[in-house]
């Protein structure tokens, strides 16, 4: 039975699974459970759909807990469907003036942001969206439903779910009012901004989170793009920001407002896209070269094909918890760096993105972004040090490995 698919990642979407079971209960999931296990087989979960290694579909039987969706407020804690996206659930928070810390895309789903670990504009304050976790309550292979203890929450919290998430219940937090930007600077400076931006992010205090973004556009002929972007305490904050940066901005675009509104404007339209996504991601302790980084940006550039190095600010609350204390460990970062490459449907990468990776990869930890997962890529790639202790906890409640290809 097929009852039609949404994949978000265009390159992806031509995967027709056998049947997409859509489910509103837990018992609705069992049930699905029960129907992949009689087909015998494969199981795919899909919340948000957003996976860019493709995991939220297959060929086999997608469990579709987009209708599991809804947002329960109970003092400062808020139990939130496992298929609700980050539009509602800031929507709902809003109304009681709470919220907790995640992404800007408003159709990602709570539940994979969580399960990879989660970042956004509010983490280095607060940090990672799964750092907020304090229950959750899933579907295991076998249909059984429980309530997560501590050792399976330690997993939850960014190590993947060796089952089907139906709802997790989160720490919320005041929502602040804040300052969102986004400044663009000349290309001729992209060197400096990167250069300054490394140097400045210990300084900065954490209610400051500026991303920064140089983009190669497909036309070669176009010049490079440079955009610093985020939400600060205040507009003193970004003008600070500025300074420390060492470049005047030609572009300088502000909204002082809630938090919900900041989101809001910093998402921009989240028009659909159908070229395909090719990307590596790293985390660095350190500052890494950024001349080098940015001269092969640009090295035998073709048409059609968009680069882009985008840099995540670190530390702060980030880096406050201890790296064995989640199934995340990725405690000690500077910043994370993700490197892609976008291009129409057919063609493929050029040699830049594996050139540019390689070019870095002496500089970084070793460890990737779970929610950046890449084919192929190993476990102890995300996992790092934690990698044994969640394989032994994924083989303890899912021991015929059910869940395992679509983990994180």
């Amino acid at each position: 039975m097929f009852y039609g698919a949404r994949v978000v990642a265009p390159r992806f979407a031509d995967i027709r699974p056998a049947a997409v079971l859509p489910c509103t209960t837990e018992t609705d999931v069992r049930a699905a459970l029960a129907e992949a296990r009689d087909r015998k087989q494969a199981v795919a979960v899909r919340g948000g759909g957003h996976c860019f290694a493709g995991r939220s579909s297959g060929t086999g039987v997608v469990i579709e807990t987009s209708l599991m969706a809804g947002v329960e407020i109970d003092g400062d804690r808020a139990v939130i469907g496992a298929g609700t996206r980050l539009a509602q659930v800031y929507d709902i928070l809003a109304a009681s003036n709470r919220t907790i810390p995640a992404g800007c895309g408003p159709t990602v789903g709570i539940a994979g942001l969580t399960l990879g670990g989660g970042l956004g504009v509010l983490g280095r304050r607060h940090g990672l969206t799964c750092d907020s976790l304090l229950e959750a309550r899933l579907v295991l292979s076998d249909g059984r439903a429980i309530d997560a203890d501590e050792e399976l929450l330690w997993m939850l919290r960014g190590g993947g779910a060796p089952g089907v998430v139906c709802s997790l219940t989160f720490r919320t937090v005041p929502a602040p009012e804040s300052t969102a930007f986004r400044l663009s600077f000349p290309a001729a400076s992209a060197i400096d901004i990167v250069e300054a931006w490394q140097h400045t992010l210990p300084a900065l205090d954490d209610t400051m989170a500026p991303s920064l973004i140089v983009t190669a556009p497909a036309h070669p002929a176009v010049p490079h793009a440079v955009t610093v972007s985020g939400a600060a305490a205040n507009n003193a904050a970004v003008d600070d920001l500025i300074q420390r940066l060492g470049v005047t901005p030609t572009t300088d675009d502000r909204l002082t407002g809630t938090h919900r509104a900041a989101k809001h404007w910093l998402a921009g339209e989240d028009a659909a896209d159908n070229r395909h996504t090719y990307l590596h991601s790293e985390y660095f302790r350190s500052p890494v070269p950024a001349a080098e980084l940015i001269s092969h940006l640009t090295d035998d550039r073709r048409p059609g094909e968009e680069r882009e190095l985008d840099f995540t600010p670190w530390g702060g609350a980030y880096n406050a918890v201890p790296a064995d204390a989640t199934a995340f460990p990725h405690r000690d970062a500077l910043f994370l760096l993700k490197q892609s490459a976008t291009m129409v449907p057919g063609m493929r990468p050029s040699r830049w993105l594996d050139a540019s990776y390689a070019l870095m990869r002496p500089f970084g930890t070793g460890g990737s972004y779970p929610n950046f997962p890449e084919p192929g890529l190993p476990d102890e790639a995300y996992y790092l040090q934690n990698t044994t202790r969640l394989q032994e906890l994924r083989w303890t409640y899912d021991p015929l490995g059910v869940f395992t290809a679509t983990s994180p």
